[in-house]
């Protein structure tokens, strides 16, 4: 039988015209677990669909009026399909077959073996749940990529999302250019989604994170013995990508050798193994980014000029956070209802204050320091408004009486209220506080007593001496 680590209990009609029969099923079905109801005929069965919602039918083929086979197609025709396990005596296997052609999952043969019952329809059962949640992971992905769903609407972010819309159906390269936490990624995923080939796969791979030899290899693939520690044969992201997007993150990094090997794929749509001699030809899309200039490395002599224009087909610059101020407000209420349902809170709002305080940063870090900001506010927020209090210090940097920073504030006025600041978040752990700052805790120390403030005692508030 099947065990209860690999079952899945459903909800399953069975449908069979010997009372007999569907009274042992139900009563087995029931014991291991599942939810069942029954019908005598196709004709009852049809009725208890809709009521019942089944996870899946078992039906024998052989009835009065309008047999198994009937009975299945209609299900079929559903816009909802259900799967079909189909039972017929021995002897008639061949109908058994035939269903199985015209759609049927899997066939029992009667008299049913229980062991044998249980087995098919765990399997049918795992098919399922599988296709379901690859249909509403497919719509979790459809709903972030919809255009509508994409936070941004100011004229600079609708121009960006104007040309995806044009180009992503073609096989052109395209260059996304613009600094950290601009959203490159995200776009590259809506050129993917948008394209032809949104079924095949969308593989990313950051190339400033490997070293010369191993970026070279997970690009490539490698050979068994291709250099130590390739005990086996690999394929590389351009293998495995094949007849999708190959998403490359900072291309400006990779080093010259792998810029001759990438120009040559560009080039042909071919490449060897690291090690190899087997030629391998794909059908391959890149889309790649940078957060630098690369006409300006290709004038410093860094980046091949020829391979810029490879990847440069298409270029889409990404504007910073700051050049498009209208959207700031909506990313942030966007993030905050996110992270107050991760972290169980009812955070309904942010104080004008604090809105403004959004608004007027210039978020070097973009979309990403945005969301961090967000995330941390909910996490220290105690109300169901936002304040300003709960942001953190680089959006907002305050003195130690808590008056925000105006222009002009010295180095020690800004480095007294990050070490203020940082103790009161570790609990007056100087040692913790030492850690995150980088400094001695000695130091520590003698800055808090020339302040004449230190931390009370198993709380994180600043008192006197």
């Amino acid at each position: 039988m099947g065990t209860e680590e690999s079952k899945r209990h459903g909800r399953i009609l069975v449908v069979d015209d010997e009372a007999n029969a569907r009274l042992a099923l139900n009563d087995l079905l029931r014991e291991e677990g599942h939810k069942v109801e029954t019908a005598a005929d196709a004709f009852k069965a049809l009725g208890k669909v809709d009521s019942f919602a089944p996870d899946l039918i078992l039906t024998d083929l052989k009835m009065p009026g309008m047999d198994g086979i009937e009975l299945m197609q209609k299900i079929r025709a559903r816009p909802e399909p259900i799967p079909v396990v189909v039972m017929t005596a021995f002897g008639a296997v061949e109908t058994a077959v035939s269903a199985m052609r015209q759609g049927a999952t899997d066939y029992l043969v009667k008299p049913i073996n229980f062991d044998e019952l249980l087995i098919v329809l765990d399997r049918a059962l795992d098919r399922e749940f599988l296709r379901r949640e690859t249909v509403e992971l497919r719509q979790r992905l459809d709903d972030k990529l919809d255009r509508k769903n994409i936070i941004g609407n100011s004229a600079e972010m609708s121009e960006v999302f104007d040309v995806v819309s044009q180009v992503a159906a073609t096989k052109s390269s395209v260059l996304l250019e613009g600094e950290s936490g601009t959203g490159k990624e995200l776009v590259a995923e809506a050129l993917h989604h948008r394209s032809p080939r949104r079924h095949k796969p969308f593989v990313k791979l950051h190339c400033a994170a490997l070293a010369e030899s191993l970026l070279e290899s997970e690009l490539f693939g490698h050979e068994r013995g291709a250099f130590t520690g390739a005990v086996s044969r690999k394929d590389g992201r351009f293998h495995i990508a094949d007849g999708g997007t190959l998403f490359l993150d900072e291309i400006g990094e990779i080093s010259p050798a792998v810029q001759v090997k990438l120009l040559r794929f560009l080039q042909e749509q071919e490449f060897e193994r690291v090690g190899g001699n087997e030629t391998i030809r794909v059908d391959v899309r890149v889309v790649a980014a940078t957060n630098r200039d690369l006409k300006e490395e290709v004038a410093l002599g860094n980046f091949r000029e020829d391979l810029y224009y490879r990847l440069n087909v298409i270029n889409l610059k990404l504007p910073a956070l700051r050049h498009r101020r209208d959207d700031i407000l909506p990313l942030a209420e966007h993030f905050l209802g996110l992270y107050s349902k991760r972290n169980d809170k009812k955070i309904l709002s942010m104080s004008s204050e604090c809105a403004s305080r959004l608004r007027e940063h210039n978020w070097p870090g973009n979309v990403r320091e945005l969301e961090n900001a967000i995330e941390r506010a909910v996490v220290m927020c105690r109300t169901e408004e936002l304040q300003v209090s709960d942001l953190p210090s680089s959006v907002v940097p305050a003195r130690s009486d808590g008056a925000p920073v105006i222009p002009g504030s010295t180095i020690e006025d800004l480095e007294r209220y990050a070490i203020l600041q940082t103790l009161e978040s570790t609990g007056g752990s100087t040692s913790k506080a030492a850690a995150i700052l980088g400094m001695s805790v000695r130091k520590i120390q003698y800055k808090v007593r020339s302040y004449g403030e230190a931390p009370k005692s198993g709380t994180a508030a600043i008192v006197e001496h």
